[in-house]
């Protein structure tokens, strides 16, 4: 199951090794998605929304699509891809991501910025930056009305913000991790996208665009010190939307 950027990932692997991939996505992610996913070889079964509508994409949304690849794995006696409850992710990212993150900069950052899916980018990001900097401000992104890491209640299931904010806190969550939680609207999603378009011919998606808009409140807020350095992950492309 995936709303599209690991299935893509995934995709491009099993291609390469000669693997059948079948990927499940809920019907309300843009069909974009699919088209490119089948395009790199997977077969896309797509599962009807339970509550969502296009483009918006809930937690039971997701929910119905993981229960059709678990469905579709014991039927074929296929390997399920749980992406959720993989561990290896949060490791994966802290022994790659985050130490290219600082060859790059040549130093340690002083804040880190993530939207939260599965919470594997952030969490294992923001350990390898702790390690080199321990004063490094940890921020992870939610969908306004969609806050369960800051402990704020759950308003608004359907938002725009495709693959982050499903009302649960993901499973294997450490919340020493994160030092505040940075709510971004569908509105100031869609400028960021527009204005990262025009002004610096980046063409990213709506989860992209929040952690830049995350990323900006955060040197705004009076928590970093002057020349502060930043870091953040453009997660996905606009070609998907």
């Amino acid at each position: 199951m995936t709303s599209g950027n690991m299935g893509a990932g995934l995709a491009v692997v099993c291609a390469a090794l000669g693997i059948p991939l079948i990927v499940t996505m809920s019907a309300g992610n843009s069909p974009a998605r699919a088209r490119m996913m089948e395009g790199l070889g997977a077969q896309v079964v797509l599962v009807d929304q339970v509550e969502g509508a296009p483009g918006q994409v809930t937690g039971r949304d997701v929910e119905a699509a993981a229960n059709a690849a678990r469905q579709i794995a014991d039927e074929r006696g296929a390997f399920y891809v749980d992406q959720f409850n993989a561990i290896e992710g949060v490791t994966t990212h802290e022994l790659t991501t985050g130490p290219e993150i600082i060859r790059q900069l040549g130093r340690p950052v002083d804040g880190w910025v993530a939207a939260v899916g599965t919470g594997c980018t952030f969490m294992g990001v923001a350990k390898a930056l702790r390690s080199a900097n321990p004063e490094t401000i940890c921020a992870a992104v939610e969908p306004q009305g969609s806050e369960p890491l800051a402990g704020d209640p759950f308003t608004k299931p359907r938002h725009t913000i495709q693959g982050i904010g499903y009302g649960t806190i993901p499973p294997h969550w450490d919340a020493s991790l994160m030092d505040l939680s940075i709510a971004i609207s569908d509105e100031e999603a869609e400028s960021m996208r527009q204005e990262m378009a025009k002004k610096e011919g980046l063409y990213v998606g709506f989860s992209a665009a929040a952690n830049v808009c995350a990323a900006s409140k955060l040197l705004a807020s009076g928590k970093m010190k002057d020349g502060a350095v930043i870091a953040t992950v453009l997660c996905d492309t606009g070609l998907k939307y």
